[in-house]
């Protein structure tokens, strides 16, 4: 049986233990084994980490130590895969570059805060098997603006502005909302949606969180 290791915690704002349920879910229908842990401590245990298929950070700001984040990186490098969400995984911890180098880009700015009516628009010259016969939705979320790592391959984005602000003086600008990366033998996958647990109560949220933890896993 596959093993998923969710560690949830953080900024409560983005309800990290509803949106850990979520992803339980998710990963027990597909056959996981899963422990949802609340303590950054989790990743201290490397021999554990390598034993694993997929871990799951759910664990917005707050500080890692190096103690936590090395065997982290060394599990993923090895090829346990890594995937998350939104501020849950690149926004977790601003100060370790590191966590920011392995997960592919950090969160920055969402202009005009939660609540705003955007697109999520499908990468249709991809063959990749996470958004196949997916196609473009609205979401009325955070829009996240992110900077991005230029190895990372683009699943889906989205375009800006869509709200004033100092940004919209530089034009129309495609921001990634979807994306994979490597780190070493691991893979890694990223969507940008989910400040809220039940952005995942729209079909497509919820499938490309699905096929991404099945893509990433080891």
């Amino acid at each position: 049986m596959k093993k998923a290791l969710i560690v949830q915690g953080g900024w409560d704002g983005h309800e990290p233990l509803p949106v850990s349920n979520v992803f339980r879910s998710i990963l027990e229908a597909e056959g996981f084994q899963v422990e949802v842990s609340d303590t950054l401590d989790s990743f201290k245990d490397e021999a554990k980490l390598m034993g694993l298929n997929l871990i799951v950070p759910v664990w917005t700001m707050g500080e890692i130590s190096k103690e936590q984040l090395d065997p982290v990186l060394k599990a993923v490098e090895s090829g346990v895969g890594l995937a998350g969400c939104h501020g849950g995984m690149c926004d977790s911890f601003r100060n370790s570059t590191e966590w920011q180098f392995m997960t592919g880009s950090q969160w920055i700015a969402h202009p005009g805060n939660d609540g705003v009516l955007y697109k999520v628009n499908i990468k249709k010259s991809s063959s990749s098997s996470i958004i196949s016969g997916i196609e473009d939705f609205s979401v009325k979320s955070e829009q996240y603006y992110i900077h991005v790592d230029p190895s990372v391959n683009v699943l889906a984005s989205t375009d800006f502005p869509v709200v004033d602000g100092p940004h919209k003086s530089n034009g129309k600008v495609t921001v990634p909302v979807v994306y994979t990366k490597y780190w070493g033998d691991g893979k890694v996958f990223y969507n940008s949606l989910g400040h809220h647990a039940d952005i995942f109560d729209i079909p497509e949220a919820k499938e490309l969180m699905r096929r991404g933890f099945l893509w990433a896993a080891k």
